[in-house]
């Protein structure tokens, strides 16, 4: 059996398209042995975290248990704040998030999309967690994965030098460490 792999977009007028080319390269990266479910998330501007934390809930509810789970920027944060607000109703194998902003302030657009300050003892045990992050990144800062590190000190954390905020469209990086799950 194929091991399953959820992949939820970033935003963005095109996000759900120019992360095509991330599941892209990952389904390439992955080969075979691995099917990624892809959905596109309808955005709600009049919820506060834009309607994505149900249907990121009812997109795992899909699929079996053991799936990996990667998301991108927003889709990344909303995950990380679906896990940590929702029991799973499957079991995690891992949890990959790429350029994931840790949200702050007290604007009220941000209100819906920041995590509980205790967030992280709420995530799924037994979940392995991966960061990656480019550099030179120009939606997300950098810093703000030094932020995560704080929080989700036993996750690994990988530093990328370049390939901005979609990682130049290349995940082998994070193949890898779901063949290694």
């Amino acid at each position: 059996m194929r091991k399953q792999v959820l992949f939820i977009q970033g935003a963005g007028e095109d996000g759900y398209e120019a992360d095509a080319k991330l599941v892209a390269s990952l389904q390439n990266a992955l080969g075979t042995n691995y099917e990624i479910s892809y959905p596109r998330l309808q955005t709600d501007e009049a919820a506060p975290d834009f309607g994505w934390i149900k249907q990121i809930g009812n997109e795992i509810d899909k699929l079996n248990d053991g799936v990996i789970l990667v998301a991108h920027s927003l889709g990344a944060s909303l995950l990380l704040k679906y896990l940590s607000e929702n029991k799973a109703s499957k079991k995690v194998a891992g949890i990959l998030l790429l350029s994931t902003p840790f949200w702050t302030g007290n604007e009220d657009w941000v209100q819906g999309l920041k995590l509980q300050e205790d967030f992280a003892q709420s995530l799924p045990q037994n979940s392995r967690i991966f960061f990656f992050h480019c550099r030179d990144d120009e939606e997300v800062p950098f810093d703000h994965l030094a932020t995560y590190r704080q929080k989700l000190p036993a996750a690994t954390f990988r530093e990328i030098e370049s390939g901005g905020h979609q990682l130049g469209n290349n995940l082998t990086l994070v193949a890898k460490d779901i063949q290694n799950l």
